[in-house]
């Protein structure tokens, strides 16, 4: 047990990882990103409570995607382009590290990272509980559907940042590319018949509202680590080309 704990300490990924958790936890932008989360959610959440003298979460499940099209990219959008334009990516990568820990180390902690701003969302549980009867079943599957929706979009986020030196541009392209997963099956009524069926498949939205109702399909499950394994690929292979 003592030997795997060292071997962990001393795997470069888990190395990389608590060097970005430290930036993160040290950098102005992260906690505003996740202070501007918290607050529109706590405003969906409220205005739900409030005006609808409803106490459940389906409002904050069923805008979640979206939000997080946003702020997920804004999360990761510094991870590589920042250290590209510095040259320290550079100096990073002449040390004993190859591409694939420098990928798998940024991804760990930009998906921890995303998960710590989901973690206030808990206190909408226990008001729910407190003051509402809500179904369980929703609730689990609603929290299962976000861990699996943020790892696929947080592998969009650090594919994004990896294709640039420019922040921003980082950014909007990891938006552009999360929020098209969202929102593809708002069009499929203008869509030819032929092509609905996969349009559909491919919408992350969809996924999610299913795994929400409290039933976990193994369809959707692939489906996102599908999303992820295709981005945490592509990133690999833009570092690998980089490095060329």
């Amino acid at each position: 047990m003592n030997n795997k704990s060292k071997c962990l300490k001393k795997s470069p990924a888990i190395i990389i990882m608590k060097r970005e958790l430290q930036a993160y936890f040290t950098s102005p932008t992260a906690y505003i990103v996740t202070g501007l989360f918290v607050l529109i959610c706590g405003i969906i959440f409220f205005a739900t409570f409030f005006l609808q003298n409803s106490a459940d979460l389906r409002a904050f499940f069923a805008l979640l995607p979206m939000l997080l099209s946003f702020f997920v990219p804004a999360l990761t959008m510094r991870l590589f382009s920042e250290e590209s334009k510095s040259g320290s990516m550079e100096t990073l990568m002449t040390l004993p590290v190859n591409e694939v820990h420098v990928v798998t180390g940024k991804y760990l902690a930009s998906f921890l990272s995303t998960l710590i701003m989901i973690s206030p969302s808990i206190f909408y549980v226990i008001t729910t509980a407190i003051f509402g009867d809500p179904d369980v079943g929703p609730i689990i599957g609603g929290y299962i559907g976000t861990i699996f929706l943020c790892a696929g979009f947080t592998a969009v986020g650090v594919f994004a940042s990896s294709v640039t030196k420019n922040q921003i541009i980082a950014f909007f392209t990891g938006f552009i590319i999360c929020i098209a997963l969202t929102m593809i099956d708002t069009f499929l009524i203008f869509l030819p018949s032929n092509i609905v069926e996969f349009v559909s498949y491919i919408s992350a939205d969809m996924h999610f509202r299913s795994i929400t109702q409290g039933i976990i399909d193994s369809r959707d499950l692939v489906y996102f680590i599908t999303v992820f394994a295709l981005f945490f690929t592509a990133t690999i292979k833009v570092q690998q080309n980089a490095k060329k």
